[in-house]
């Protein structure tokens, strides 16, 4: 029976999937479900907000409004069928979980060619993912790659990931104006020291670098970029400053 009673609320717009309110609720009513945080049923949510306190965007909010009833034995249900699931199915996808981590040293980084350790200090990694509120960008230089770039170029972790963090995506399949947004919201929020973003020869990819030069002038930043171009061979055949 539905009931006018408080209960969480999610803004789309500022949720960004990051999965830090899955833990926090106790029934397990929430969950990443298509790059978004969402609410698995009415009846498993207390209305009490103890996941608020997470969410580092403020996309979750406490309403009231005509709601299913909270069913207590539901809850015990629900978590009893989930008790030995994955994690990304009880408690959010793990990928999404913010981790910063000291990167080892690489002691052959100045030998071409030689395999060294990964130079990767947080986690994760894609666009989509990396809330602007995400510790690990403060003060930061950032590489912004488009997916591709990774396979293609050898020594990615010694000539470009080392000293920065690195976010990344694919202009031709995911959402470009989310992406703009995102970094908008980052230049505006966090002190980015440098960009550079590497992108490869085929012509979508440059869709990236039209992405950042619009959130960019959106967020009124002044920013170094720098712009690598990467053949399908995997050799740098431009790199520039703009």
């Amino acid at each position: 029976m539905k009931i006018l009673r408080k209960i969480i609320e999610i803004d789309d717009e500022l949720c960004t999937g990051c999965g830090e309110c899955v833990p926090d609720c106790a029934e397990g009513s929430l969950a990443i479900i298509d790059g978004k945080a969402r609410l698995v049923a009415d009846k498993l949510c207390d209305g009490l907000g103890a996941c608020l306190k997470s969410c580092p965007t403020g996309a979750l909010t406490i309403v009231e409004r005509e709601a299913d009833e909270f069913d207590e034995k539901a809850v015990e249900e629900y978590l009893h069928r989930h008790k030995q699931a994955p994690k990304m199915v009880a408690g959010g996808c793990p990928s999404a979980q913010l981790k910063t981590f000291a990167a080892p040293s690489c002691a052959a980084a100045n030998q071409p060619g030689t395999l060294t350790d990964s130079a990767l200090s947080h986690w994760p990694v894609q666009i989509r993912l990396v809330p602007a509120a995400a510790p690990f960008l403060e003060n930061c230089d950032l590489l912004i790659a488009t997916d591709c770039t990774a396979a293609a170029y050898a020594e990615m972790h010694r000539d470009f990931i080392k000293g920065r963090v690195v976010l990344m995506g694919c202009p031709k399949f995911d959402d470009a104006q989310l992406y703009v947004d995102r970094f908008t919201d980052i230049l505006r929020q966090r002190r980015i020291q440098s960009i550079t973003v590497a992108i490869m020869e085929v012509p979508c990819c440059s869709g990236m670098l039209q992405i950042i030069k619009q959130a960019r002038d959106k967020a009124g930043s002044q920013v170094p970029v720098r712009q690598v171009v990467i053949s399908v061979q995997g050799r740098i055949i431009n790199d520039q400053n703009w």
